[in-house]
């Protein structure tokens, strides 16, 4: 059953009275706005829907305030969950903050497989509800407006055609070896080929350094793909042999080989996909091959070039970022693919319509987002002064325009996005995914931007009452 709150009075206002000089300024005001009976509202929900009978029956779960409260601790110092159970449980101000107080902190695992009921609509709402905080507030009234992206890198190895195929190799061997110990299979009957791939790659990776063995390098490849190939039989061979013995499957055994029998369906295309991928680059040079599959585990992962000297090639997903004044990040969004700059413009500024119900006085952009078209749907949409530096050659018209004093200063101002992403990704977590899938993905960047807005506010808050 789902509770909204804890219900117990705090040990903590009984035998210490003066706990609260314990907390720093920012973290109690962090403390106020979850107080927020909306933002409890959403957490609530959505465990709500984790199973069809959570709102009025079983056990007594943990808390939703317990939960959010949890959560942004967690983003607010980018711990671990393991971390997060150890901080807790021996830090008597987090005790308080969570609401846990005296009582038993929820282990790793538990708040591991709670945060999972959280999906990305949930986040969603959730962010919503603490930029309405935010306006409520007075924090930021929507007069400014600023957008940029960046790259959140999923939690993948460097991408290798060799080592893909070698993943494949290991997971669906140990996989067939899982479902033949169910089957009762002798331990020999499934071939561990994982040597002699590792041997292969390691080849690989030494043949590759010159090309004066690239005659011998596509030799060890042919060699490697022949490998997986057989491996790709067997693991056919073993899903037929899974679907015939789930019809007279014990309950017992029955999610066992379910549960490989899908796990191999799900490798196989992948492995498939790394195969003639593989081939069309290593035996027909073709180096752009559509929907290259870069991870086994993060198949969604893209390769993003934002023309860095220093990371010339980034693999996750770009995220764009729009922020309005005392950087309040008040949308985001998570691209599945890689989309130009100059194409996400228009969307953000009706984003940030939607939020405020009007049109921001300033809007500002770096040269990815500039074109002529842009300026022209922001001045039709209402804004008075628009920062979209040209790219090229400029006329003497638009330098003139583009040295004035006024665009100079917006310029100012939105450089201030780069150092917001950079706090995101430093503090908040946001340089790699730690969460799984497109779901993860979601979840992480969300859940980042909400911590970082939360801290924002309380800064904001106590700078005006102390003023």
């Amino acid at each position: 059953m789902v509770q909204r709150r804890q219900r117990e009075r705090s040990l903590f206002e009984v035998l210490l009275p003066d706990g609260h000089k314990l907390w720093p300024d920012w973290l109690r005001k962090i403390d106020t706005l979850l107080e927020d009976e909306a933002v409890i509202e959403v957490v609530a929900q959505g465990l709500e829907a984790r199973w069809p009978q959570s709102r009025r029956r079983g056990r007594l779960g943990t808390p939703a305030e317990v939960v959010i409260r949890m959560l942004m601790l967690k983003h607010l110092f980018d711990w671990s969950y393991d971390d997060l159970e150890r901080e807790v449980r021996a830090n008597l101000v987090y005790r308080m903050f969570t609401r846990i107080d005296a009582g038993e902190v929820p282990d790793a695992k538990t708040i591991l497989k709670i945060a999972r009921a959280l999906g990305p609509e949930v986040i969603a709402q959730l962010h919503r509800q603490v930029v309405e905080v935010a306006k409520r507030a007075g924090v930021t009234h929507g007069r400014r407006f600023r957008v940029d992206t960046t790259v959140v890198e999923t939690n993948v190895h460097y991408p290798t055609d060799s080592t893909l195929l070698q993943d494949g190799v290991r997971v669906l061997t140990r996989t067939m070896q899982r479902a033949g110990t169910t089957l009762g299979d002798q331990p020999a009957l499934v071939r561990n080929r994982l040597r002699s791939v590792s041997r292969r790659v390691l080849m690989i990776g030494y043949q590759a350094r010159s090309p004066k063995t690239r005659t011998a390098l596509v030799q060890s490849y042919r060699t490697l793909m022949a490998t997986v190939r057989a491996v790709q039989r067997e693991a056919a061979t073993m899903v037929r042999r899974l679907g015939q013995r789930l019809r007279t499957a014990r309950a017992t055994t029955h999610l066992i080989l379910q549960r490989a029998q899908d796990q191999l369906q799900e490798m196989r295309p992948l492995v498939q996909r790394v195969l003639a991928q593989t081939r069309a680059r290593v035996l027909g040079g073709d180096t752009h091959v559509p929907d290259k599959v870069l991870s086994l585990f993060e198949p969604h992962t893209a390769t993003i070039r934002k023309g860095k000297i220093s990371k010339p090639n980034e693999f996750g997903n770009l995220v764009t970022i729009q922020e309005a004044e005392h950087q309040i990040v008040t949308a985001y969004e998570v691209h599945a693919a890689r989309p130009a700059d100059v194409t996400l413009w228009t969307p953000a500024l009706d984003r940030h319509q939607a939020i405020f119900g009007r049109a921001p006085d300033l809007a500002a952009g770096d040269r990815g987002f500039s074109s002529a078209t842009n300026e022209q749907a922001a001045t039709d949409r209402g804004v008075r002064r628009v920062i979209l530096p040209r790219r090229g050659p400029k006329s003497p018209a638009r330098r003139a325009y583009e040295r004035q004093h006024w665009f100079r200063r917006g310029q100012r101002w939105r450089v201030g996005c780069e150092g917001r992403i950079s706090v995101l990704k430093r503090r908040h977590g946001l340089r790699r995914c730690r969460y799984h899938g497109v779901d993860g993905m979601h979840r992480w960047v969300g859940l980042g931007v909400i911590a970082d807005n939360l801290m924002n506010i309380a800064t904001f808050a106590h700078a005006r009452a102390t003023a």
